[in-house]
């Protein structure tokens, strides 16, 4: 140990006197601290061993302590549960009483809805047979004072023939009852000579005639009448029973609310208890769970504390040979090599990433010079016009990728125009059927020349449409375009950040080599000692209420310039090497998202424009199919006169200016379109070449 030592002395003083006249390297002062480390004395045995004599006398104080709050814990948590049990019972009883009162008020009330609707159609019924009986009653009334002033008269075949005639007027008449219907024509077929032959009788021979046509008649009366007063006393029977069953089912249901309400507050209450209990028990159960937890980690600190201190004596010695060994790989050509080969570079590397990251950031997120020239101009024309579509687009045009902007303002150029056209034709239609309207109502031939007029605009819309299909299908080629080319730059992008990878994790492998021997010792120590970690989780933790021993574990010389010094060193050489890593990962890891990004919205916009293509092919085919409709509404132009004055209310709606011309409004619209077509121009123009 004394020849490795000596060697080591000479591997400091050779690495620190050839850094003279430059910055000590990270490597070197490593050396040098281990060196140090090596001469350090270390000399805490008395110490730990008062230290844990207290530790001792704690754990078997608080152990028994703790073992009394658990038993009191189990007891509360089983008053708790006996609680809940009995509330639940009580809201579920309450909620079976409360289901069945619903259950009987759906019938109570079904049962009265029935009945009320059986009373109205009885009602109904006995309105119109009182009516008939009203007015037969009348008509026999009349009849009779008819009868008796014919009969007082001259008698004779006329008389006879007038009272017949009266009689069968009577019978004729449909409100007529039944029974009275039958008797007198009965009177009237007795009256006649033979079936088909009727034959007036005289005044006296009409008036002894089964009894009599006035008795017959006066008999007829008195039994209506009779019928009718039977009639009405049983609809009120009828309308007193359904009273009656009406205020019983009433008071029924009042009753069952009434119940229903009392037993749903108690319900309420039962299952507020209940909650409450629950709580209650939560927090007891969490309690209970947190001091058994916490007397099981006591016990294990304590049985952890008396291991780690058996064996820290021992782990004393074996400090050295770790560092000893510790030292003879970190100044070995591998390491040290190393570090001289991949560290001096990483700055260069670093400088590197971040000018590729700047490319990849500005090709495919930050707007150019002239694309932020155009957001600028957008935003101002918007708050010039009032345009919030234009306002929308000016924020979008500084955080998009400079095809997807120039996309998105011939889009809007496209649906501007789209909306012009539309309103154009809603315009002409409107003025197509006003003017219609008012040459309905004065000329009819005027029509025909209006409607040649609108198939020849519904044309010219026919090829419109047709230009804007293949204008989209050109966008969505240079899409496709756009995105072949991102791929490509994404490809080289990767194999460069790949090679770098490789390059920094061969780096990391050697530093970690160069630390193995040391962190395979300090992690024996550690983990003679925290075999069990105690992490304070609660208001309750044995390791925080433990009195202080050898608090930290066992790490050997780890204070000042010792152990911990070195340890920090060789991370931070460590360190330089990851970073190198983790950074050209991240940078790799953002191109591919922001590819990806890309690529995603770039389908999203060729589908788009693909769905608005055939929408427009649906749309030119419809125009087309109008077309010919339209000129087939040239044979029916006169079939409008009747309706023009209802249409010409029906369109002043959406027809006649309400605030805003129509002027106006396309005066606007041409300005949004002016201004997104100057946006577009300077985007083009300030396009790279």
């Amino acid at each position: 140990m004394a020849r490795r030592t000596a060697f080591n002395v000479f591997l400091v003083a050779l690495l620190v006197g050839g850094a003279s006249g430059a910055t000590v390297t990270p490597i070197a002062k490593v050396l040098q601290m281990m060196n140090d480390l090596v001469a350090k004395q270390m000399k805490e045995k008395n110490a730990e061993a008062k230290a844990f004599d207290k530790f001792k006398t704690w754990c078997h104080e608080t152990n028994r302590d703790k073992g009394f709050e658990v038993e009191d814990g189990v007891k509360t948590m089983d008053s708790l549960s006996a609680d809940i049990e009995k509330h639940t019972t009580d809201a579920t009883v309450l909620g079976q009483d409360i289901a069945q009162l619903d259950q009987e008020l759906d019938e109570a009330e079904a049962e009265l809805s029935a009945a009320s609707s059986r009373r109205d159609n009885k009602r109904s019924d006995y309105q119109a047979t009182h009516a008939d009986y009203t007015g037969s009653l009348a008509s026999l009334a009349s009849g009779l004072t008819n009868l008796k002033k014919m009969m007082n008269a001259d008698g004779g075949a006329a008389a006879s023939a007038a009272a017949s005639s009266l009689v069968q007027n009577i019978a004729a008449q449909p409100a007529l009852p039944e029974f009275a219907q039958k008797a007198l024509t009965s009177f009237l077929s007795d009256s006649a000579e033979g079936p088909g032959d009727f034959k007036q009788p005289e005044a006296v021979a009409f008036e002894s005639q089964s009894g009599g046509v006035l008795g017959m008649m006066q008999d007829l009366e008195a039994k209506m009448k009779d019928e009718k007063i039977e009639l009405e006393n049983r609809e009120m029977n009828e309308q007193h029973a359904f009273d009656m069953l009406a205020a019983d089912l009433k008071d029924q249901i009042k009753n069952d609310q009434s119940s229903r309400a009392s037993k749903a507050s108690a319900m309420k209450q039962s299952e507020s208890l209940a909650a409450q209990a629950k709580g209650d028990l939560a927090e007891a159960t969490r309690v209970h769970g947190e001091d058994e937890k916490y007397v099981k980690d006591l016990n294990a600190l304590c049985h952890q504390k008396s291991e780690d201190f058996s064996t820290r004596e021992k782990m004393r010695e074996e400090e050295l040979d770790a560092l000893n060994n510790a030292m003879e790989i970190i100044g070995s050509g591998e390491v040290a090599g190393a570090g001289a080969a991949h560290l001096p570079g990483l700055v260069q590397n670093q400088k590197k990433a971040s000018s590729l990251g700047q490319l990849r950031s500005s090709a495919l997120r930050h707007p150019s010079s002239a694309q932020a020239a155009v957001g600028s101009f957008l935003a101002a024309q918007a708050g010039k016009l009032g345009s919030r579509q234009l306002s929308l687009l000016a924020a979008r045009v500084n955080a998009d990728p400079f095809v997807k902007v120039r996309t998105m303002i011939e889009a809007m150029i496209a649906k501007l125009q789209d909306e012009a056209s539309e309103e154009a034709d809603h315009k002409g239609w409107c003025d197509e059927e006003l003017s219609t309207n008012e040459q309905t109502r004065t000329a009819k031939t005027t029509k025909v020349a209006e409607l040649e007029a609108n198939i020849e605009a519904m044309t010219a819309a026919s090829q419109k449409l047709a230009n804007d299909i293949k204008d989209l299908a050109k966008s969505v080629a240079e899409l496709d375009a756009a995105v072949a080319e991102a791929t490509e730059t994404r490809q080289a992008e990767k194999a460069k950040n790949t090679e770098t990878i490789a390059d920094a994790q061969a780096a990391i492998f050697a530093v970690q080599k160069a630390t193995t021997v040391l962190k395979e010792f300090y992690t024996k120590a550690a983990g003679a000692t925290a075999l069990v970690q105690f992490t304070k989780k609660s208001e309750q933790s044995p390791a925080d209420d433990a009195p202080d021993t050898f608090g930290e574990p066992f790490k050997g010389n780890s204070g000042g310039n010792g152990a911990g010094g070195i340890l920090s060193m060789m991370e931070i050489i460590l360190s330089d090497f990851q970073r190198l890593e983790a950074e050209t990962d991240t940078a790799e890891a953002i191109a591919a998202e922001e590819y990806k990004t890309f690529v995603a919205d770039s389908a999203k916009d060729r589908e788009a424009k693909e769905e608005e293509r055939k929408a427009k092919g649906s749309r030119v085919s419809k125009t087309n199919h109008d077309i010919r409709l339209t000129k087939k509404d040239l044979k029916s132009t006169q079939e409008e006169l009747t309706a023009a004055m209802k249409y010409f209310n029906e369109l002043k709606p959406s027809c006649v200016d309400d605030g805003i011309s129509y002027e106006d409004r396309v005066a606007a619209r041409k300005a949004e379109i002016a201004s997104l077509q100057d946006a577009l121009k300077m985007l083009l123009d300030g396009t790279p070449a």
